[in-house]
């Protein structure tokens, strides 16, 4: 641990970088107290400690740094056999040699180690970002397509116009108008002054084909103006109509319509 009359500086690495036993971290400190030498030197020491602990993209030591530890062992060890024998007592037995710059190494991977972790975080918070920007480009995708559908429905020329009325309404009457495209299977429907209904009760609507049964064509409830609508329901494509008719059923709907028919209309035959 010493030549003698001064701390090795190996071991003044050690110490500047806690990594002496309690043991051996003693007799040190003892020795700095006393020894304006060893304190010059372990104040260098630091400074080199610090510039390596910022360097965290490189590993070498810094430049002159390793050159300096060197030199002053090899200064230490001439001094020491051009000097006068003198009685000391050693601050410590012979230990295993241990690599001079060793401390350097385990600077520079801790800095590393805190680099890494803050670049994970980094790329986790901007993975997070780019997933919440990628959903919320899906959902506005689907809102454009489902804009641009109900658009071409309504300006469709072929598309089947309907005006659903009560076989004998009550006033105000309840009316319904619906937008028809076979080819496409789109559908909607806009109905107003609809009298209330009992809960576990619903309106359903149907599409009346040319040939074969209803088809159920969407639920619906009205608000408290009697208003309600069904847009685009899941239809079959291809299938004219020619008529529309609107029952109330349980709120589940139905497979086939519940008699009355409360509101109904003839589809044109110009659609298709």
């Amino acid at each position: 641990m010493t030549d003698g009359r001064h701390i090795s500086q190996e071991d003044l690495a050690l110490y500047a970088m806690q990594a002496l036993s309690p043991e051996e971290f003693a007799p040190v400190r003892a020795h700095l107290a006393e020894c304006a030498q060893c304190r010059a030197e372990l104040a260098e020491l630091h400074g080199d400690l610090a510039l390596v602990a910022m360097s965290v993209d490189q590993h070498p030591v810094p430049a002159g740094a390793r050159q300096r530890f060197l030199d002053r062992i090899a200064a230490d060890a001439d001094a020491t056999q051009s000097a006068p024998k003198t009685t000391v007592v050693p601050i410590d037995g012979p230990r295993p040699a241990r690599r001079v710059a060793a401390w350097i190494a385990w600077a520079a991977v801790a800095a590393t180690i805190l680099v890494s972790a803050s670049l994970l975080w980094e790329v986790a918070s901007l993975n997070r970002e780019l997933n919440l920007q990628t959903a919320e480009l899906a959902q506005q995708k689907a809102a454009n397509a489902r804009a641009r559908e109900i658009l071409e429905l309504l300006t469709a020329p072929t598309a089947q116009r309907v005006v659903l009325t009560a076989p004998m309404p009550p006033k105000p009457w309840p009316t319904a108008r619906a937008i028809y495209l076979p080819a496409r299977g789109a559908l909607i429907l806009q109905a107003s002054n609809l009298a209330p209904i009992p809960a576990g009760k619903t309106y359903e609507l149907w599409v009346i084909p040319a040939k074969g049964a209803p088809i159920p064509a969407g639920l619906f409830r009205p608000d408290a103006t009697g208003s309600a609508s069904v847009v685009l329901p899941e239809l079959p494509k291809g299938v004219p109509a020619k008529a529309f008719g609107v029952t109330i059923e349980n709120a589940a709907g139905s497979a086939t319509p519940t008699l009355p028919i409360v509101l109904s209309g003839a589809a044109p035959s110009t659609g298709e």
